[in-house]
């Protein structure tokens, strides 16, 4: 499905729901299916989210499971079977997920004793896992990689007859990803801690929480930052539900966007966004080890607003959905834009003249290569293709969108 967005202007004090955030979801239903009790509300609606609700609610002893283009689901839910005494399990996805590395969690769930083999090429999906309850206990892995590995490690820790200690070598790349699961456990009772590059968590039988309201995506509030830097002044838009003090790493977004005019308002747990001046900055660096997600939206944003960009810190993503360093190389020039990248960093060089035609965005089978350009639509008309990958992450946002005036 490919959608067509005319040159449109946002309306004025409107306000959007944004569903629970992925990430923390992600995490919670991992520890629902090994605590029942565990209630969740406001959860996702994404496809990531319904993949890995799905994959537990399906097998029982035996079977094979397909997780699409769900990254998270792949990594978390290969440490969970991997402690499921007795079911044997065949997990693939894509053809671009079996291009995806996951050796590193392989090796580390095999120092706990794992069962876990190769159906195709060592190093990546698809696996075959015969769980087994796992003795081992500690466990040494490379911090410098993604951070969901790590947590994939960490949401099973609980559960093992032993606990589970994580010992962390190198420089730790998305470290909010790995202090929000932090967060969760120890939110619902388990006394999880990490000292200097050491988690150590507890066996634990019971949870003293039996409910988790789900905060809203941030990662999914940042399109809509970037919609308020690239409007007219005093132009206002309400978000919720959001918390001042979040778990989420892409929060740093209304320290950021500030460079961009755009203020940001906590009020009972919603966020008012308001564009209170043009920028003055001609050019912004910034370091995104921490949040990586949010890459593709703010060199956008940039493009939008003639603002030279150069952001680091983004190993992880040549191993996304799509490279997406590549992906935004390609579909930021055809503005007219001069773009370079190396194996962790884009740089945005120029100011570019908006056209009258629209320009297609080709979306690689990545939710936000969509959702990351759909704001230039206030500069110019645009062609997105196979528009329906937002369903990964924000099912809603065309509709959304739709409801801003666009």
């Amino acid at each position: 499905m490919d959608i067509k967005l005319g040159k449109s202007q946002l309306k004025n004090n409107q306000e959007i729901l944004i569903s629970g955030s992925k990430s923390e979801t992600n995490r919670l239903l991992l520890l629902q299916a090994l605590y029942p009790q565990l209630k969740i509300e406001n959860a996702s609606n994404s496809d990531d989210s319904e993949v890995i609700k799905k994959a537990l609610q399906s097998v029982v002893k035996s079977g094979a499971i397909n997780v699409h283009h769900a990254g998270t689901a792949m990594r978390f839910l290969t440490s969970f079977y991997a402690i499921q005494d007795g079911m044997e399990v065949v997990i693939s996805g894509s053809d671009r997920m079996h291009e995806r590395p996951i050796k590193i969690l392989v090796d580390a769930l095999n120092q706990l004793g794992s069962n876990i083999s190769y159906v195709g090429e060592e190093g990546f999906p698809p696996l075959k896992i015969f769980g087994k309850k796992l003795q081992g206990n500690k466990v040494v892995i490379n911090a410098n990689v993604s951070s969901q590995y790590i947590t994939s490690l960490m949401l099973i820790g609980s559960s093992l007859p032993n606990g589970l200690e994580i010992e962390l070598e190198g420089s730790i790349t998305s470290a909010p990803y790995i202090k929000m699961t932090l967060s969760v456990l120890q939110s619902l009772g388990i006394k999880a801690e990490f000292n200097n590059k050491t988690i150590s968590i507890p066996t634990t039988k019971k949870l003293t929480t039996d409910n988790f309201v789900v905060e809203s995506d941030w990662s999914s509030a940042s399109y809509y930052y970037s919609l308020m830097a690239l409007s007219e002044i005093n132009t206002q838009l309400t978000l919720s539900y959001f918390k001042q003090n979040s778990l989420q790493g892409d929060s740093i977004l209304t320290e950021i966007y500030q460079n961009f005019g755009v203020q940001t308002t906590f009020i009972d747990n919603k966020i008012i966004l308001k564009k209170v001046e043009n920028p003055s900055i001609k050019a912004i660096n910034l370091n995104l080890n921490n949040a990586p997600d949010i890459a593709q939206t703010i060199i956008v944003t940039c493009l939008g607003l003639g603002i030279t960009c150069n952001l680091t810190g983004l190993h992880t993503l040549k191993i996304k959905e799509t490279d997406r360093l590549q992906a935004l190389k390609n579909e930021l020039e055809k503005f007219g834009a001069f773009v370079s990248i190396t194996a962790d960093s884009i740089q945005l060089n120029n100011s570019v003249n908006f056209k009258k035609e629209s320009i297609s965005i080709e979306t690689y089978q990545d939710h936000r290569m969509a959702m990351a350009f759909a704001p230039l639509v206030i500069k110019q008309g645009l062609l997105i293709k196979n528009a329906e990958v937002v369903s990964k992450s924000y099912p809603d946002f065309w509709k959304d969108l739709h409801c801003l005036g666009f």
